[in-house]
């Protein structure tokens, strides 16, 4: 089937969201921020906060759990903006040209505390149709049901709609329903991809491209 909607992933792919941006200014020692990052304050418990769980619930826990490290864990919340990096000007210059031919859509897993903080930044949000946020619905990527919610949400049919996401279990899904898909991975072009596809028929021009301040993502 012709490809009729594509739907985004945010962080890592429209948004580049690192806690590093926070974290590297508030420790000395990078090894000791990289342990804090994969231990206290890590992918799996951010993902709580994806799949609704509220911040004060979520830092006080932690705050319990790991005492030594109240003052940085506190900063998960007050200073969550700062892990913020910027747009991806890249793939959201796509945008206004995909609108062009196709219905555009949001697919992220993301704290519905948090999500209004960068809608109402960037401008490319509002040019979807319609979006899903994990923590609203409290239901987070790769869970099948999300993806589910998507479609009957707007009356999208799996095999005419190609998911773009950083983040590999989230493909695997999207796949297993019908999706057609584009993993974005580090060094995968988005627009070559389109191409492949035959989603957009030559490169755009570009006129400025930022320069992301940290190259790893962990954002799903």
């Amino acid at each position: 089937m012709r490809i009729k909607n594509i739907v985004f992933d945010f962080g890592g792919v429209l948004i580049d969201w690192n806690p590093r941006y926070l974290y590297r200014f508030l420790f000395d020692n990078e090894e000791v921020m990289e342990l804090f990052l994969q231990e206290v304050c890590n992918a799996s418990w951010n993902r709580e906060l994806d799949a609704g769980k509220l911040f004060d619930v979520a830092i006080r826990e932690r705050i319990e759990q790991f005492p030594q490290y109240k003052k940085q864990i506190l900063k998960y919340q007050s200073h969550w903006l700062e892990m913020i990096g910027g747009e991806i000007k890249q793939n959201t210059t796509l945008i206004d040209i995909l609108n062009q031919n196709y219905q555009l859509y949001g697919l992220t897993n993301w704290s519905a505390e948090t999500f209004p903080l960068v809608y109402n930044e960037y401008a490319f949000f509002k040019k979807l149709e319609g979006i899903v946020v994990s923590g609203e619905e409290q239901i987070a990527k790769p869970d099948e049901r999300i993806f589910k919610l998507l479609l009957e949400r707007y009356k999208l049919n799996a095999e005419e709609t190609l998911f773009i996401d950083d983040n590999k279990d989230n493909i695997e899904t999207a796949n297993s329903l019908g999706f057609k898909s584009i993993h974005l991975e580090p060094g995968v072009n988005l627009y070559t991809e389109l191409q492949k596809l035959g989603v957009v028929p030559s490169r755009p021009i570009v006129k400025s491209i930022s320069v992301l301040r940290y190259s790893a993502n962990i954002k799903s």
